[in-house]
């Protein structure tokens, strides 16, 4: 047996979550400027700002860092925000109506920039492409040829549909914190500016390019408006969680006499009343069914598609819908107590926990724009000094070329593909594993699941379904075997461990009723003690060994241990070799064997066995083809264990294994000393002895039949009661990562590659021409698009991962 060992304790320090709702965020370098404002605040711990969803999660520690502080600091910073309550039921009510709206309205403000930014494009490049070259003369007739005509499109296109580029822009480099708006804005303004010099002083000799900031402007606003679609279609998962929670419930008596209904605002309801369910109505609560029998479609909470039957007695889950017939149910749980509460503000809260392989992403971006104005700068003095009198260039440079590059810098450089690729990977990922039963919880999660080569199933409740049943009991020659069941099943009845639980359905079943309880204590792993009144006996069973006279006496108290072996030793009770060779025999059978003892000695033997889950097989065999090493915990004796192992073919077994001494193993294993590198190991479990090993694997999934302890230190939660989604979790969760890496290499690729090409690099060594400003801000543009639709590829993968 695995010895037990006690670790310190290590108290943590106390501290609560603040959520703010932030706008004015375009691009990673303003993500990196909230997480330096809120951090430079005193009493925050931690801060995790996510870009798409406009969100803010705040630790703090200090009572003084309040939401309305932190919110108003943001704000005088130039990013509006304010505090709200990530758990309310009807602040997500109002926040899904606000959604809702917002979106309707941007859809309309899309709608009409999409409709201003082709009439820009069109125009703009009839007139570019009029002439044989970008210079327009005076005194064309022509409009579309006609330098006010140019003029005056670039001078509309800057004050409306650019003028809320160039406002955040200027806003955030006042502020000192320059973003992709500051750069668009400084090209546009630089074009447009050179432009008016140009038409007002002939003399110069420069060209007049007005094209160039109402393509760029043009180019920046489609882009964004795709870019925008593309988001709304990513968040599409959440705001259906968001819309599942009703807002009105049916309250009625208790007495099913009194049918009369009243209709009250769902935050109303309170635990223990009853509610009147209609078909094709959803469920307002959690609760229990009191009266009637239906079918309950699920798909929304747990991902399953097919209706599950629910009579009298059975749980309902909050946001589910009672298709077939009318339900009084007795509500268990509201608010944010609920099932569903729960899951939004799981959802929710993991969407603003990065991957670690974003911080670096967010670091560079913080630097992002300082770095790009200082390339710009460099660009236009090269050019200037060096590139305007090379006369080896073909064709030669003119003398706005300088300033030209220095625009096509500024533009083409897009840090929002940086700041977008993570969060819209993750909001697409965390949504599609919602709608599957999965939750997920966090960007840490996912490059957790990607290390990981070691899986760990504790058996009882996991691998198998959870519910032993009694196969077996011997009793000793002077002992009828429903006396000891009797006598047993009383000790159990203090505890709702799953062996113990066997045995009480098991004398429920025979119709034995259970003696009084004096006095009872558990030890978790061994077994029980207690001491028991007999009050009566009960009948004797139809075979012929219990036919005898009960030997139990009325009024008698007799002292009563049932547990495992180790128990028996421990409270000194000897077994003799007949004993010995029953419990080897029932052993051998793959059964697990609880011994009792009455009044200090040895008196029968009660097997019982678990079926393993109709997917356990499968589960494990997939495992092992993702290349992962299966590894199985039980607190079995180890012939049990070897048993169940066989039959799963997973050949890494630990046995015999206290539940205090999960943590421990799954500690030896990532430290193991034998292999070059830690292991990385995830955890499943379900019940509340797992919880200290699910925290303490790198990576913890828990069934959520589970307990709550369970489910709360747990980084990916099982909503069906279905062994495989860990694969699909898995799987899930790789393809997840594997997006973010994408986005975030084409997103770097984009910028290496760009800024070089719009400085003219390429056209200095003779493979190719100068890159307009309009061309670097099509570019630009079309870099965020590719992201967020990368992204939206996830979904078309969604079949296959759960085929």
């Amino acid at each position: 047996m695995i010895a037990s060992t006690s670790t310190p304790v290590t108290i943590a320090e106390h501290t609560t979550t603040i959520v703010l709702d932030v706008a004015g965020m375009k691009c990673a370098g303003c993500v990196g400027a909230v997480e330096k404002q809120l951090l430079a605040q005193s009493g925050v711990k931690s801060a995790c700002v996510n870009l798409l969803t406009g969100v803010a999660a705040i630790a703090v520690t200090a009572e003084t860092a309040t939401g309305i502080d932190l919110a108003a600091k943001l704000t005088s910073s130039g990013f509006p925000a304010q505090p709200r309550d990530i758990g309310d039921a009807a602040d997500r009510s109002q926040r899904l109506a606000q959604r809702q709206e917002k979106y309707d309205r941007e859809s309309k403000q899309l709608l009409w920039q999409l409709v201003t930014a082709a009439i820009l494009l069109i125009l703009s490049a009839v007139g570019h492409f009029a002439q044989p070259n970008t210079h327009l003369h005076h005194g064309e007739s022509a409009v579309l040829n006609n330098f006010w005509w140019h003029w005056g499109l670039a001078t509309l296109a800057i004050a409306f549909p650019g003028r809320s580029i160039l406002r955040d822009g200027w806003r955030s480099l006042w502020h000192g914190n320059p973003n992709m708006n500051t750069l668009v804005g400084l090209g546009v303004i630089t074009s447009y500016t050179a432009s008016v010099a140009a038409l007002l002083v002939p003399s110069l000799g420069w060209e007049c390019f007005f094209e160039e900031p109402v393509m760029i402007i043009g180019f920046i606003t489609l882009g964004r408006t795709l870019e925008q679609q593309a988001k709304h279609r990513a968040a599409t998962a959440f705001d259906r969680l968001l819309s599942l929670q009703p807002t009105s419930a049916r309250l009625i008596s208790r007495d099913p006499e009194r049918p009369q209904a009243i209709e009250i605002p769902v935050e109303q309801v309170k635990v223990g009343e009853y509610l009147r369910v209609l078909p094709g109505e959803k469920i307002p609560t959690d609760g229990a069914i009191r009266w009637g029998q239906t079918t309950i479609d699920e798909s929304a909470i747990t991902g399953e598609s097919i209706p599950v039957f629910k009579q009298v007695g059975d749980i309902v889950t909050a946001g589910t819908v009672n298709q077939s017939g009318a339900i009084s149910i007795e509500v268990t749980r509201t608010g944010d107590d609920t099932t569903l509460a729960q899951i939004i503000a799981l959802v929710e809260a993991a969407q603003t926990r990065k991957a670690p392989v974003q911080q670096l992403a967010d670091t560079v971006a913080g630097y992002f724009t300082y770095g790009v104005l200082a390339i710009a700068i460099v660009t236009c003095l090269f050019w200037y000094f060096f590139g305007i009198h090379n006369l080896n260039l073909d064709p030669p440079v003119s003398t706005l070329t300088p300033l030209k590059a220095a625009i096509a810098v500024m533009v083409v450089a897009c840090p929002c593909a940086l700041g977008l690729a993570t969060p819209t990977a993750i909001l697409v990922g965390t949504g599609i594993a919602a709608e599957s039963g999965l939750l997920i919880k966090g960007g840490d999660v996912l490059e957790a699941v990607h290390r990981l080569d070691t899986v760990v199933f504790d058996k009882t409740g996991t691998l198998t379904e959870g519910k032993p049943q009694v196969t077996d009991i011997i009793a000793a020659d002077n002992l009828r075997s429903i006396d000891l069941l009797q006598l047993a099943a009383a000790a159990e009845s203090v505890t709702n461990h799953p062996l113990a639980v066997a045995i009480q359905q098991e004398a429920v079943r025979l119709g034995v009723n259970l003696p009084t309880i004096l006095d009872a204590r558990t030890e978790i792993g061994l077994g029980v003690y207690a001491r028991v009144l007999i009050s009566n006996t009960p009948q004797p069973l139809d075979d012929n060994s219990d036919r005898l006279p009960s030997t139990l006496i009325e009024g008698t108290e007799y002292q009563v241990i049932v547990g495992n072996h180790h128990w028996l030793a421990a409270n000194g009770i000897e077994l003799n070799p007949d004993w010995e060779a029953q419990s080897a025999q029932l052993t051998a059978a793959g059964k697990t064997v609880m011994y009792v003892a009455i009044d200090g000695a040895m008196m029968g033997l009660i097997g019982v066995t678990d079926r393993l889950r109709d997917d356990a097989i499968e589960t494990v065999r997939q495992l092992q083809d993702l290349g992962l090493q299966v590894v199985l915990l039980s607190g079995d004796r180890k012939p049990v264990a070897d048993i169940i192992a066989q039959s799963l073919g997973i050949t890494d077994v630990y046995a015999e294994v206290l539940p205090q001494d999960k943590a421990r193993i799954i500690a030896s294993l990532q430290v193991n000393q034998e292999l070059p590198t830690p292991r990385r190991v995830a955890m499943i479990g379900d019940g509340i002895n797992d919880a200290p090993a699910l925290a303490q694997a790198d990576l913890g999934i828990a069934l959520n039949a589970g307990t709550d302890v369970a489910i709360e230190v747990a980084d990916i939660i099982l909503m069906r009661d279905r062994l495989l989604d860990v694969v699909y979790a898995i799987e899930l969760s790789r393809s997840t990562l594997i997006k973010i890496r994408q986005n975030l290499f084409w997103a770097a690729i984009y910028n290496f590659v760009g800024i070089p090409a719009a400085a003219g690099v390429l056209y200095w060594y003779g493979w190719g021409a100068m890159l307009s400003p309009s061309v670097a801000g099509a570019m630009m543009a079309l870099s965020s698009v590719s992201v967020v639709t990368n992204s939206l590829l996830l979904k078309l993968g969604r079949k296959k991962l759960v085929s």
